[in-house]
């Protein structure tokens, strides 16, 4: 029989952080409590006001969050959840960090293939003129056609080992500049990183990008700490491109079929339109061939831009 689990494994306390979050960004009104006057010194719900509005005990509760308690049962994330005010995918991320949290794996995995197969690349070769690029789980640009690398304006100035896009959203200078939205844009980008940590935590492709910007962008630190799961992607997106000027795209990602978490990014333009006029100049102002790959190794240093 294996030995029982007496400390605190990290699954656990991921399920736990995510807990004690939520709960804090949650309002007694929101949970439809009534709170009388004075001044709460507790952020969001109190831990044993959680506790009784999931109908569990307080110290049930507290060895969650503490991450002591890694099998709650289905029908407690789910009063958790309700509990919570998540939405959908929110109780969705709470389930998988509670049947990861109950499956102890005392290694981290290895980080996912960078490989981009040839069939990707011509893919993203007939897309031309539409910016299109692969990007890992943790946003590591790894291939790309001409005008998905310099849609990015500045990206290029990056050695390929250091083009992830959400390391370009907070460190590069031209980023704010690029996105009159950055602030959704920055949301929305660590909302998915927290989501793909919160199911694999000690990834390495993962903890060293999160472990470098934490330390580099007060502005990443801040998001990461709200522990949101859910980003809220605008179908059209602005560009203020220093080259070809504003310009308004569709853009659409897709999770690339037998690939290890590899998604394909494009943003279009009807033809005829100012918009695809400039992504014709963005595609033929971009030296080099096209569908480019990044070179396949896992570790870019943390060193400044």
């Amino acid at each position: 029989m294996a030995p029982e689990r007496t400390r605190t494994t990290s699954e656990g306390a991921e399920l736990g952080r995510f807990l004690r979050a939520r709960r804090t960004r949650t309002s007694p009104q929101q949970a439809g409590l009534t709170v009388g006057p004075g001044l709460r010194r507790t952020p969001g719900l109190r831990r044993e006001e959680l506790a009784t509005l999931a109908g569990i005990s307080i110290d049930y509760y507290v060895r969650l969050e503490r991450g002591k308690e890694t099998r709650p049962s289905p029908s407690v994330l789910d009063a958790l959840a309700r509990a919570l005010r998540l939405d959908e995918q929110e109780h969705q991320h709470l389930r998988e960090l509670a049947a990861r949290a109950a499956r102890y794996a005392p290694e981290p995995p290895p980080a996912p293939s960078r490989t981009v197969g040839p069939h990707v690349r011509l893919l993203l070769e007939s897309m031309r003129p539409h910016p299109a690029y692969v990007l890992s789980r943790s946003m590591d640009v790894l291939a790309w056609n001409p005008g998905g690398l310099a849609l990015y304006a500045g990206l290029d100035e990056w050695p390929t080992g250091r083009r992830n896009l959400a390391r370009y959203l907070f460190l590069h200078p031209a980023a704010r500049g690029l996105f009159p939205d950055w602030d959704r844009q920055v949301t929305g980008c660590v909302a998915r990183l927290r989501a793909v940590a919160g199911t694999a935590p000690d990834a390495p492709d993962l903890t060293g990008l999160v472990g470098e910007l934490l330390v580099k962008s007060p502005d990443f630190a801040g998001l990461w700490e709200r522990y949101e799961v859910t980003g809220r992607k605008p179908a059209r997106k602005t560009f203020r491109h220093p080259r070809v000027g504003t310009v308004t795209l569709t853009s659409q990602v897709m999770h690339l079929e037998g690939t290890p978490g590899q998604r394909l990014g494009v943003y279009t333009a009807e033809p005829g339109t100012p918009d695809h006029d400039a992504l014709l100049l963005l595609d033929m102002t971009e030296p080099g061939p096209a569908a480019r790959v990044a070179p396949p190794h896992t570790a870019a240093p943390h060193d400044g831009p």
